[in-house]
């Protein structure tokens, strides 16, 4: 009789959440996806060939040339499939795509050395010049709005993975929180298996559908793709290895999150030892070359910069000028690397006595942290709202980067009080420059929680690279130039 009513107690959670049998499209989203991206590679490559020989050869190409133009197109999409830029584990995930891209780029160009080589070919240097370089761009540009289109698809609920969720009940809702924001990812958690189910529940944002006994049939019944296991105690080795071997006959992958939030793919390598697979967590590049060229860069960057902008700076200061006839700048003191003060600059985006306004809209600040924010703030002047829309009074950190104060890319720079408040985990963030823009420019802006653009920065302390640096200074331009997340 328990077990009957086990039993039952048990299909009345599945049932509430069986969801409506996916259409083949959406089954086989991903294989017409992969078809689509060797599409885009073998365009880029026919698109630079033709771009080389017109730059090279004019109208008047080598047959030889053109003969090798095929070779050229299928040896392009398969270094690129050899560097597993089509495998669907990196689908949608633009840094993998990248990654892989340039590795083919690389490998193309050794294997046209080679080549040239071996068989005493003189390639024409113009040719190879324009053709190479131009075949990774028009690949990378290609991914991006494919991506573009996987993500728009993906805020509608399209070109997803059901997931299942299990865990510890305060684990799987932060969780399933974290994914729900971002859509982006793919996974669409459509049921969770709690350790506790006697917990309570209300808050939930997704049925609960049973406890840790109940992952196999769960995920049969919603038909699920991917069932991510969150760190619990209550999961060993043996028992993952047998839950993989049980979710085989309903077609779903088995996820094992590592419980590290901050720390990404850049640092984590898989070791075999006493034929286990461990996680080996890479100490983060906080010194060594690669931070020697990200020093030049910036300050090259900047200088370049202030030289190419200085007609935008003198308009822009002539126009808070004229408006009130006062100092069209604004100094504040912020904490830099190491816990050292310095004064940022920006342009002055409100009216001369902002200060003194203050006092009378205390309590109209949505944010939740020590500097004061308002969406409609009427200390704001009509140019410096412009401004701070596109971002624009921030143009004179340029002198700090200069002055080797701040990065063009890194954390937040924080003001004095919150330095004082800080625990032993944000701490992290003084070890490198503060930034112009960084995470929390490109991932929401204004409109990100205190807590958000904490976590934010220490991500980017953990895991930064130069080609993290170059990837937020692109998502930056785009950010920028829409406004988004900016008041």
């Amino acid at each position: 009789m328990r077990l009957q009513r086990a039993a039952a107690e048990q299909e009345r959670l599945v049932a509430q959440v069986r969801v409506q049998p996916r259409s083949r499209r959406q089954r086989n989203w991903k294989p017409q996806y992969t078809r689509t991206s060797v599409a885009i590679d073998l365009l880029a490559a026919i698109s630079a060939i033709g771009l080389g020989l017109l730059v090279r050869f004019g109208g008047d190409a080598p047959a030889g040339y053109l003969r090798g133009s095929l070779a050229f197109s299928v040896l392009w999409v398969g270094l690129v499939a050899v560097s597993r830029g089509y495998h669907q584990r990196f689908i949608g995930v633009g840094t993998e795509e990248t990654t892989r891209v340039f590795r083919a780029g690389v490998a193309l160009m050794a294997a046209v050395a080679f080549t040239s080589y071996a068989t005493k070919t003189d390639f024409a240097r113009g040719y190879v010049v324009i053709a190479i370089p131009s075949v990774v761009v028009l690949s990378l540009l290609g991914r991006c709005g494919q991506r573009s289109w996987l993500h728009r698809e993906r805020r509608r609920g399209r070109c997803v993975q059901r997931t299942v969720v299990v865990g510890s009940t305060s684990a799987v809702q932060a969780t399933v929180e974290r994914l729900q924001k971002d859509p982006s990812h793919g996974m669409q958690v459509v049921a969770a298996c709690v350790s506790d189910t006697r917990a309570d529940l209300n808050s939930f944002t997704v049925p609960v559908a049973g406890g840790l006994a109940d992952i196999v049939s769960v995920a049969c019944a919603v038909e699920a793709d991917l069932v991510t296991v969150l760190p619990t105690a209550l999961f060993s080795g043996q028992r993952l290895r047998r839950l993989a071997w049980d979710l085989e006959p309903c077609g779903a992958d088995l996820i094992v999150c590592s419980g590290l939030t901050e720390i990404t793919g850049g640092r984590i390598t898989v070791r075999l030892a006493a034929f286990s697979p461990m996680l080996q967590i890479e100490r983060p590049r906080l010194s060594g070359p690669a931070r020697v060229v990200k020093g030049l860069f910036d300050r090259s960057a900047a200088l370049v910069g202030l030289i190419v902008i200085a007609p935008v700076m003198v308009a822009i200061v002539a126009g808070i000028w004229a408006r009130d006839r006062h100092n069209p700048f604004f100094r504040q003191i912020r904490v830099g690397v190491g816990g050292r003060e310095f004064g940022m600059w920006k342009f002055r985006t409100m009216v001369v006595n902002a200060e003194e306004l203050r006092p009378g809209l205390v309590g109209r600040d949505p944010s939740d942290g020590p500097l004061f924010k308002m969406v409609d703030d009427p200390r704001v002047t009509p140019i410096g709202r412009v401004l701070r829309r596109h971002s624009l009074d921030e143009l004179p950190q340029l002198f700090n980067v200069m002055r080797g104060q701040m990065s063009l890319v890194g954390p937040r720079p924080p003001l004095p009080g919150e330095v004082c408040a800080y625990g032993p985990d944000m701490g992290r963030r003084l070890l490198v420059k503060p930034g112009m823009t960084g995470l929390w420019q490109v991932s929401g802006r204004a409109d990100l929680s205190w807590e958000e653009s904490e976590l934010l920065d220490l991500r980017y302390v953990e895991n930064w690279s130069l080609g993290h640096d170059f990837a937020i200074l692109w998502r930056t331009a785009r950010a920028v130039a829409t406004g988004s997340g900016a008041y």
